[in-house]
């Protein structure tokens, strides 16, 4: 009899454990944590108990105005302007971003933004929605925004989220679908979590294809074509434009802040359900070497895909188009891959899809010196995959033969740039060079991937 308080103690502990425990959270959080605000500490004791949990462990947060996640888009003198008219527009060296904080109204008949703004005359700023300015495309359709005291047609639809009007541009090329599209995106509209509707102009289905599965994870909503919608749309807020930062590269100073090149390769991840993280889990390494048919050819290809599977590589060599680009299984394959090998080009930028710790290996052609590092080597080790760097000799490449080996196109090909300029460049570098890789030096750079993949020592 006297043991049965001590049991009804006993048992009745975890309960009232339970019922001081958010007590003891909230009290080291508030006494000994950083300063929490009144309204921050009453949501410890939220009806829901999932809510709790999760405002407890830090998971949850409270989403940010719609007025200072478009704020953040500009800086300076056009975020004040912003401020105070509820209209700005950050220029930069490549890209042009317009932003309004307050409503407007889309007609997506001719793609003109109407922006009231008390006390303002009537203002027209037209945009070419296209993240880098300095490439003229005929393709890009340009934005009108009218901004000040104007009289915009009758709203027929209504949408509580931000519009964001992008061009789809030029597609086909996966290096400026990335560089001057997905990438831009990504910077212009990951701070909106999902609420944001894109309308997209020059709306191709093929790059809807490609590129669905970073659309709906960037935003919930479907895009909008305006050529098929042709109507009248009311936003509480609007983005014209997209940022660009540089070549295949996020700046976290930059605007909007914050972002990184490994951030955007994790989202990647997360669209395409990318099976790999890092390198280490695959268990025997693979490369993939991308097979060009047209000019920068690897001419003794087979010889170097026997001296790879000598090395212990399994080999995948990868040529038709239509793989590539069904981007939904390429990056699937991509990503199962230790090494990526290829000469100079757009196929390179298939190493976001890498995993973590792999290696591309470039083969640097004559003359490409500048954009091989720029484009493809600065990437990858800003997203924390190791870059090797095969250059060639003269004698590897088919311009000496074609040239001779005192031209300036081998004794100093920087000087085609400095007097043809880029077309001329691209005419000899590009479009006539192929090469026949000295195995014996090649041999060493694999080697060296190898071991970077394996831990081995050779």
């Amino acid at each position: 009899m006297k043991e049965e308080p001590k049991r009804l103690i006993f048992g009745a502990t975890p309960i009232i454990l339970l019922l001081i425990l958010p007590l003891i959270c909230v009290g080291v959080d508030f006494f000994w944590g950083n300063t929490i605000h009144f309204d921050r500490w009453t949501q410890y004791f939220s009806s829901s108990e999932t809510d709790f949990s999760r405002r407890v462990s830090g998971t949850v947060e409270e989403p940010e105005s719609l007025e200072f996640l478009l704020s953040r888009l500009v800086r300076g003198e056009d975020r004040i302007n912003l401020e105070v008219t509820g209209f700005a527009c950050d220029k930069a060296v490549h890209s042009v971003v317009c932003v309004a904080n307050q409503p407007v109204r889309i007609d997506t008949s001719n793609m003109t933004v109407y922006v009231s703004s008390d006390g303002i005359l009537e203002q027209e700023t037209v945009v070419r929605p296209y993240a880098r300015q300095e490439d003229v495309l005929k393709v890009i359709t340009p934005v009108h925004i009218l901004n000040g005291n104007t009289t915009p047609p009758a709203c027929l639809y209504n949408h509580n989220v931000p519009a964001v009007i992008f061009s789809s541009g030029t597609t086909g090329n996966i290096f400026h679908e990335m560089n001057e599209i997905i990438i831009p995106l990504f910077i212009t509209s990951k701070q909106f979590q999902s609420r944001v509707l894109f309308i997209l102009e020059d709306y191709k289905p093929s790059f809807m294809s490609k590129y669905g599965k970073v659309m709906s994870h960037l935003s919930a909503y479907e895009v909008m074509n305006p050529a098929a919608n042709r109507s009248v749309h009311c936003f509480p807020g609007s983005v014209v434009g997209l940022k660009y930062h540089d070549n295949l590269a996020l700046n976290s100073s930059d605007i909007p802040g914050g972002h990184s090149m490994r951030e955007f390769r994790h989202f990647l991840r997360e669209s395409y359900d990318l099976r790999f993280r890092h390198v280490s889990q695959i268990k025997r390494p693979r490369l993939m070497l991308l097979s060009r048919r047209n000019t920068r050819r690897f001419l003794n290809e087979d010889e170097m895909v026997a001296m790879m599977e000598e090395l212990g590589f399994q080999v995948i060599v990868v040529a038709r188009s239509k793989i590539i680009s069904n981007l939904n299984k390429f990056s699937q394959l991509i990503n199962s891959c230790s090494v990526l090998v290829g000469a100079h080009g757009a196929g390179l930028t298939n190493e976001l899809f890498l995993p973590s710790g792999a290696v591309m290996v470039q083969v640097e052609l004559l003359g490409t010196e500048w954009p091989s590092t720029t484009y493809y080597g600065s990437t990858a080790r800003a997203m924390g995959v190791h870059y090797l760097r095969y250059k060639i000799d003269p004698e590897e490449s088919t311009l000496l033969k074609l040239y001779g080996r005192n031209h300036s196109v081998i004794t100093d090909p920087g000087s085609l740039f400095r007097n043809g300029g880029y077309r001329a460049a691209r005419t000899v570098f590009l479009d006539q060079q192929n090469v026949r890789i000295n195995l014996v030096r090649f041999r060493d750079t694999l080697v060296e991937a190898l071991s970077l993949v394996t831990d081995s020592d050779f």
